[in-house]
């Protein structure tokens, strides 16, 4: 009965250490995944303002897009190893359906300091947005910023059928590196 009473205690004591319980009621819960889909949408909601103040033709491409997601990122450089993570959403333009997603990155690379940006994607067709919500997506990819014709003067085309806008505190940024990055859907908010 001894041994019992320990196996019990230590199976509590696991479920409680590994996030089964989080001591929040159902109604706490809830309430949390509101305010954060809330702060996610108003987010959005700021990104496209300040990119359509930086771009004014990209409010007529991302209408024209099947979808458009963006994410807020925050990025932290110590010497020789880099981490960014992120959140946001994605936006099927078609459906008017919306994602949550999340992102985070690591590195090796010499620097020191810390960067806070915003990304905005703008996908072509619906196979390359499918892929971004339903596979998650792990970019490797880097772009420097060339003439394409005003209506593109501040995206970049990251793989086929998806192009990329970064903002920065001092405005669109002329270039995109987004090496090692993963996107994925937030279990919780979806």
């Amino acid at each position: 009965m001894k041994h019992l009473k320990i196996i019990l205690l230590l199976l509590l004591v696991s479920f409680m250490l590994n996030g089964f319980w989080s001591g929040k009621s159902d109604k706490e819960i809830i309430q949390d995944t509101k305010k954060e889909i809330q702060e996610r949408l108003q987010t959005n909601n700021k990104t496209l303002r300040d990119l359509y103040k930086y771009s004014p033709e990209a409010k007529k491409i991302l209408l024209r897009s099947y979808g458009y997601a963006s994410f807020t990122n925050f990025g932290v450089n110590l010497i020789f190893i880099s981490a960014e993570t992120g959140k946001g959403l994605a936006h099927n333009n078609k459906t008017g359906l919306t994602t949550y997603m999340n992102m985070a990155s690591g590195g090796v690379g010499l620097g020191l300091g810390a960067k806070d940006f915003r990304i905005i994607f703008l996908f072509k067709n619906k196979k390359v947005y499918e892929n971004f919500i339903n596979n998650g997506w792990e970019a490797n990819a880097s772009a420097k910023y060339k003439e394409e014709g005003k209506a593109y003067n501040a995206a970049i085309t990251i793989a086929p059928g998806i192009r990329m806008y970064k903002l920065t505190k001092n405005g669109l940024s002329l270039q995109a590196t987004i090496h090692g990055t993963k996107y994925w859907k937030d279990g919780d908010l979806n």
